[in-house]
């Protein structure tokens, strides 16, 4: 799923250099970031525009598409995402779900029950694949977002200079894609820490 789904040229700053877009891309997200810990108003009223404004908010100043759903069938390996037309749709279903499963959920929130929606959400957004790029980093902002929402800290799936731990990753999200979300859900386990602690 790291693959480019576009060309890393087609950027508003004018960089062709790799090294230099993914820099920008890292500050984008780290802005985004800094935005859920310090100007974001918890509770979240969880809403499809809510996941444009963390796309837009990492990467509306590197790309013009930042925030918009794509339009065409992107490139991420073996993986085939579901086609444009149906991501609108998807994306209400998937937030109609979340609501559902939080309101649920409200009363008796433990960790196990905190992971176990962390991980839906986090594989539904990586499956969507609702944007031209930056899929997976918009949802691990969503994820932290809703671990924030519910009094835990930011999770780290894992750190990209650890090749061990995206292999993990990786492994749980093919695992979620065949309806075994147990290795994800243990990640997340494994990260969440109550806020303040």
């Amino acid at each position: 799923m790291g693959h480019y789904t576009d060309a890393p040229e087609d950027n508003l700053l004018g960089l062709t250099d790799k090294v230099a877009l993914n820099e920008q891309e890292a500050l984008g997200v780290a802005r985004a970031e800094r935005y859920l810990l310090e100007e974001f108003d918890y509770p979240a009223d969880l809403s499809v525009g809510l996941l444009q404004d963390l796309h837009r908010r990492a990467f509306g100043h590197l790309y013009d598409w930042a925030g918009h759903w794509r339009t065409q069938v992107p490139n991420v390996g073996a993986y085939l995402p579901p086609s444009a037309a149906r991501v609108p749709q998807l994306l209400y279903e998937f937030i109609d779900e979340l609501r559902h499963r939080q309101t649920l959920l409200s009363e008796a929130l433990g960790v196990a029950e905190v992971a176990a929606l962390l991980a839906y959400a986090h594989h539904r957004l990586v499956a969507i694949h609702p944007f031209v790029n930056g899929n997976g980093r918009t949802a691990r902002l969503f994820t932290n977002l809703l671990a924030y929402n519910n009094g835990y800290q930011n999770v780290v799936l894992y750190h990209r200079e650890n090749g061990d731990g995206r292999a993990q990753y990786l492994h749980a999200i093919r695992q979620a894609d065949a309806y075994d979300p147990g290795p994800l859900q243990g990640l997340i386990s494994a990260q969440l820490r109550p806020l303040g602690a």
